[in-house]
């Protein structure tokens, strides 16, 4: 997670590193390709696809996907540099600026292009104005300019202009990226993103997160998926899954489990709608719920209470009273023959 400005404070540019492995799970990254964070903070993030790599392609290290990543802050930039080492990753490229105004990755004035991008961008920066989206000359903001008090469907563009013609993303932020603005009269600059994204088939999925797990807020997030090269099985399909109850509670922090990143695994990769999960959404839904996103609003993971009818309930209370007068009948006889 990359800072804008200001000192550090602990956990500020961290990813729950049980996040950032569902990540790579769902990433699963072919090899000889190349993976990109642009707010790579301190690494943590880019590194976990590479690893889950080299468990499933043991001997194969050569093949491993390359690292690419930039960061504004200079303290959480030599971390990073100092992450890499560590992992002897040295193949990787870290770059240091801002991204958003100044991407360090180019190739012919335009922004350099990945197999996959993962990314935890600060959730809703407020210091990025409509002069950052206007003077862009990178081709990036073709689908509108974002509020000031949130880049995060900026932050989505960027990546989608960072990824190839096959590539995938997955980026995490608040939970409000993927419904505010919607059901609203009024115009919303988000929202009008947002359905840029639905209508042209760029957004895969949407995983809601367990609450409680990011060290600077409490708030639960999400992760959208992103893929320029859907299935043709999945044109017009929009996985959203509801992962809000995988979780246990830690100090001071939730902890997604083993069994949630397991089972979101599970039914993204056999898309799939499973209960209390996760469900496909066709693309005329999202239209009727004026491109709200929140998985909660289609995957309901609450035990439901039956309601049933007055009249039911007093035929079936007659009728167990019945069968208990005709069972005090038979054990009368029964002690009656017993001489009880």
């Amino acid at each position: 997670m990359s800072i804008c400005c200001g000192s550090l404070s602990a956990g500020e540019f961290l990813t729950p590193s049980e996040v950032g492995w569902l990540i790579a799970e769902i990433i699963d990254p072919e090899p000889y390709t190349k993976i990109y964070d642009p707010t790579c903070g301190s690494g943590r993030l880019l590194t976990k696809p590479r690893l889950v790599f080299n468990r499933k392609h043991p001997g194969e290290e050569s093949k491993a996907p390359r690292l690419f990543g930039q960061e504004l802050n200079w303290t959480t930039f030599a971390i990073a540099k100092m992450n890499m080492f560590l992992q002897d990753f040295t193949d990787t490229q870290i770059a240091i600026g801002d991204t958003f105004r100044q991407p360090k990755f180019t190739v012919d004035k335009k922004v350099m292009r990945f197999d996959y991008v993962v990314a935890n961008p600060m959730w809703n920066q407020d210091n990025y104005g409509a002069d950052a989206y206007e003077e862009d000359s990178f081709e990036r903001f073709k689908d509108g300019i974002a509020s000031k008090s949130s880049a995060d469907w900026g932050w989505v563009q960027h990546i989608w202009a960072s990824l190839k013609d096959n590539g995938r993303a997955a980026v995490i932020l608040d939970t409000g990226a993927v419904s505010r603005g919607s059901g609203s009269q009024n115009k919303n600059q988000e929202r009008d993103i947002r359905k840029e994204f639905v209508e042209k088939d760029r957004v895969e999925g949407v995983i809601l997160l367990p609450e409680n797990l990011f060290y600077n807020t409490t708030a639960p997030g999400v992760v959208i998926l992103l893929n320029r090269l859907k299935p043709l099985n999945r044109k017009g399909e929009f996985l959203l899954i509801n992962a809000a109850d995988y979780f246990v509670k830690g100090d001071p922090k939730n902890i997604l489990t083993q069994e949630g990143i397991k089972a979101v695994c599970e039914v993204y990769r056999n898309w799939e709608t499973r209960e209390k999960l996760s469900k496909v959404v066709k693309l005329e839904e999202l239209r009727e719920a004026d491109y709200n996103l929140s998985p909660s609003q289609f995957v309901d993971v609450s035990d439901k209470v039956v309601h049933r009818a007055i009249a039911d309930i007093l035929t079936d209370l007659a009728v167990a009273r019945q069968d208990r007068e005709w069972a005090d009948k038979d054990l009368a006889e029964v002690l009656a023959k017993l001489n009880l």
